[in-house]
């Protein structure tokens, strides 16, 4: 499903549409939390995308690789010359296995959901453990399902509306079914180019979830934060940074 939201038009358009994802209070606590965890070694980044965390990591003088289903996603990577060194396998995160050991495998921006069965999300962090070192640390950062919005009988939650104050601007709504624990979160941009609507699919799931998940892999609870500065998380939190430990 992934391969086909990230077609070449989202990719062509990807950086400038995830442009509050870019901004150095968001992305520079997430570059200097990995790179802390790294601890000097190799690391490799599940859905590397375009690069936004690759590339500025591996300017910090780490080693990067990377795996990521959709083609078009790794051909704009491809495209920037500071990520002629990171070397990208094209390939879904479950199942493919790189060359090499790593201090750090890592997979943000909520991307573990892109994983539409609870198989495919075991099955990731199962090949993260594979990748890891001893003492190595799987990193993911992700959304909380926030099922407690829900009215009585209602099934959607808008997540963000923003205006160009031009005619332009962009929309997003979430549609939770919570027999099969999707989400489908739909959205609509317009430019000076006219509208675009496309929808996502997502398994969403909750930090319980993932902790057993992270057990069946042989991995250890080791932190968990609001977000990539440490903010404490607590019952109210949207989402979560955390970190588990391969023993050893």
């Amino acid at each position: 499903m992934r391969s086909l939201v990230w077609d070449s038009e989202t990719a062509r358009r990807y950086d400038e549409s995830s442009a509050a994802m870019f901004e150095p209070a968001v992305l520079d606590p997430a570059v200097e939390f990995l790179a802390d965890r790294a601890d000097g070694g190799p690391v490799l980044e599940f859905a590397i995308g375009t690069g936004r965390v690759a590339i500025p990591l591996h300017g910090k003088g780490i080693e990067v690789s990377g795996i990521e289903l959709s083609e078009p996603m790794v051909a704009a990577l491809r495209g920037k010359p500071e990520a002629a060194d990171i070397a990208v396998t094209v390939g879904d995160m479950s199942t493919v296995r790189v060359p090499g050991e790593f201090t750090l495998v890592y997979l943000v921006f909520n991307t573990i959901s892109n994983l539409l069965t609870q198989d495919a999300q075991v099955d990731c962090f199962v090949n993260a453990a594979r990748h890891l070192r001893p003492g190595g640390r799987f990193v993911i950062e992700t959304f909380v399902p926030e099922l407690r919005r829900l009215p009585p009988g209602q099934s959607l939650i808008p997540f963000y509306l923003s205006s160009g104050g031009d005619g332009t601007g962009a929309a997003g709504v979430d549609s939770y079914d919570t027999v099969t624990q999707r989400c489908t979160s739909h959205h609509v941009q317009v430019t000076d180019q006219g509208a675009r609507w496309f929808d996502s699919l997502h398994r969403y799931v909750f930090p319980s979830e993932l902790d057993l998940m992270a057990r069946i892999a042989g991995l250890e609870p080791a932190e968990r934060y609001a977000d990539f500065s440490g903010v404490p998380f607590e019952h109210e939190s949207t989402s979560h940074v955390s970190v588990w430990r391969k023993p050893g």
